[in-house]
């Protein structure tokens, strides 16, 4: 059922969309403390480019969006609403800033090390997963496609189009139109929709 191989940088080296659609049923991999950590990805996000009013390139090249113009299949992870951490995973050729937010996972490997580090809550959202999995800053531009990587992703389930559900990013906020409703978010149909972190 499971193809433990890694995604190439070429997998990420496409258009984003392509790459949001794709990494849903990709097995996201985490070692932690010589623990291995899998979660089946089911949520996913796309932010593409700095006319993309919701991504965090519309601010340029800055210290912070500076993974996201490097190269993909790389991690770029950050800060926000002051105790949240979030995983994406860059996409597109380099010096374009594009990257896919991965916000949800289903644990299928060390399941009680993820949901005691939950303390026994879910892991459907992009603050949730990272935190059952211990990602935080020094995750920070890891190169996912390596096989020796503490942070990686391997092929996983191939979603079919009939089990996936397209709809508008969440927790924009004050985004504006078209950005605000861009059907640019992916779920597995049957897991947990969350609209938080």
């Amino acid at each position: 059922m499971f193809n433990m191989t890694l995604l190439p940088s070429d997998f990420y080296d496409r258009p984003t969309l392509t790459v949001a659609r794709e990494l849903l049923g990709a097995r996201l991999v985490r070692i932690l403390n010589g623990v291995k950590l899998v979660g089946l990805i089911t949520e996913t996000e796309a932010y593409i480019g700095e006319q993309d009013m919701a991504c965090h390139a519309k601010a340029g090249l800055t210290p912070r969006t500076a993974p996201m113009y490097g190269p993909p299949g790389h991690a770029y992870v950050y800060f926000t609403y002051g105790n949240h951490w979030m995983l994406n995973a860059v996409t597109e050729r380099e010096g374009f800033p594009a990257a896919v937010l991965i916000r949800a996972i289903q644990p299928i490997e060390g399941v009680e090390v993820l949901i005691k580090r939950r303390q026994g809550r879910d892991t459907f959202g992009p603050g949730k997963l990272t935190q059952a999995m211990g990602i935080t800053q020094s995750e920070n531009l890891v190169n996912l496609t390596e096989a020796g990587s503490s942070l990686r992703i391997e092929a996983g389930q191939v979603i079919p189009d009939k089990s996936v559900t397209i709809g508008p990013r969440v927790g924009l906020n004050k985004t504006p139109e078209p950005w605000l409703s861009k059907p640019w978010r992916f779920l597995v149909k049957g897991s947990r929709i969350e609209t938080g972190d």
